[in-house]
């Protein structure tokens, strides 16, 4: 059981997932004061994002992080996209301008295990389980309270606490955007897959997009979008869905995990109200088309903890708020172009983007999806 809960802070951090945890490592490093609150008794242990891209990793190389997860995942160096078995365009990553040419794969907890071992190994800890129930600020700090009762007084709050923040509510910042119409079916199956763990497989059809990707320990990351999926999608069901969508290329024999969710594309009008911050999904959420949303979470916080330890607070929205505006127009466009259902409009996509693998496109969409134009 950690520690029992101090009565004030510097920063109050609400969230212990992979945002939280940065934020907490790179104010750790830095010597300031800071507490974690995670309403969950233990990390999840369900692996959610799966892909941690070239800018990311140029970050928790500063954060004396990605050494770790780096030997616990797995490098691949291109996407291909198709439209069934046709191959319309290959994004390559080995030939990145930076010192991880390539994207990551590696489960979610995985990175959370590695963040939270840096952490400790600084000094710091997450409390849990502190459900964060009432955020309120004054002039000179933030009191924080939990389900139990119990406050905390912080000179400043940090809501890394997801889509549905308690300190972006508190902060009366609006929350716009709109959501898809489809639902998105995740699993980490075991699986025969005949384009091999070489590359990750976005697969377009009439039914939806299908997203298939390597994972260490022989697993593969499946997520498409279907018109309604079922609550815990089984093994037949991820059968079936691939045998639609890829014939023949896919024999599923495990099934790790999986779930259903709904989709949404949103950014905070704000990111800063007085003393309260947000970073990662309580700031924005998007399509997981590219798998940049813990990505550009851990950015955020980075970004944040560099800010709180300068003084620069005020930079702090300027310079990541058009990151997630940029994310979420990107994402979108891919999703929907991934989607369409026109037959016209998917002629026409499937006649251009084989024309785009001759020019510098697949170059600059890499260097896009890596978020290295984000530095």
């Amino acid at each position: 059981m950690n520690e029992p809960l101090p009565a004030r802070t510097e920063i109050a951090i609400v969230g212990g997932g992979p945002t939280g945890l940065a934020l907490a490592v790179t104010l750790a490093s830095a010597g300031v004061d800071f507490v974690v609150l995670d309403r969950l008794a233990e990390g999840a242990n369900t692996s959610r994002a799966a892909v941690v891209h070239a800018r990311t990793l140029e970050v928790l190389d500063e954060l004396g992080a990605s050494e770790e997860l780096v030997a616990r995942g797995l490098q691949v160096t291109r996407f291909a996209v198709r439209d069934g078995s046709r191959r319309l365009l290959t994004v390559p990553f080995e030939a990145l301008p930076t010192p991880h040419p390539y994207t990551l794969m590696v489960p979610q907890y995985e990175t959370e295990s590695v963040l939270l071992a840096r952490l400790r190994a600084l000094g710091g800890d997450v409390h849990r389980p502190y459900e964060v129930t009432s955020v309120v600020q004054g002039e000179d700090g933030v009191t924080l309270t939990m389900s139990t009762g119990e406050t905390l007084r912080a000179a400043y709050a940090v809501g890394a606490d997801g889509m549905h923040s308690v300190v972006r509510e508190a902060a009366g910042i609006g929350f716009t955007g709109d959501s898809y119409a489809e639902s998105f079916v995740l699993a980490d199956v075991v699986m025969d897959w005949l384009p091999g763990p070489a590359e990750v497989s976005l697969t377009f059809g009439t039914t939806g997009l299908t997203v298939v990707a390597p994972l260490p320990a022989g697993h593969y990351r499946v997520v498409a979008t279907v018109d309604e999926a079922p609550t815990a999608p089984d093994l037949a069901f991820v059968q079936h869905l691939l045998d639609e969508r890829a014939p023949g290329r896919a024999r599923v024999t495990g099934l790790v995990w999986s779930s259903r969710f709904r989709v949404h594309h949103r950014v905070a009008e704000r990111y800063r109200s007085g003393r309260l911050f947000l970073a990662g999904d309580a700031a924005h959420v998007h399509s997981p088309a590219g798998g940049q949303g813990m990505n550009t979470g851990i950015q955020d916080a980075h970004a944040l903890g560099r800010a709180f330890v300068t003084g620069q607070l005020d930079g702090y929205e300027a310079r990541r708020r058009p990151v997630a505006q940029r994310v979420v127009a990107f994402t979108h466009r891919m999703t929907r172009v991934a989607t369409t259902r026109n037959p016209v409009a998917r002629g026409a996509r499937n006649l251009v983007l084989p024309l785009l693998g001759l020019t510098r496109m697949p170059n600059k969409l890499a260097t896009e999806l890596a978020e290295l134009n984000y530095r």
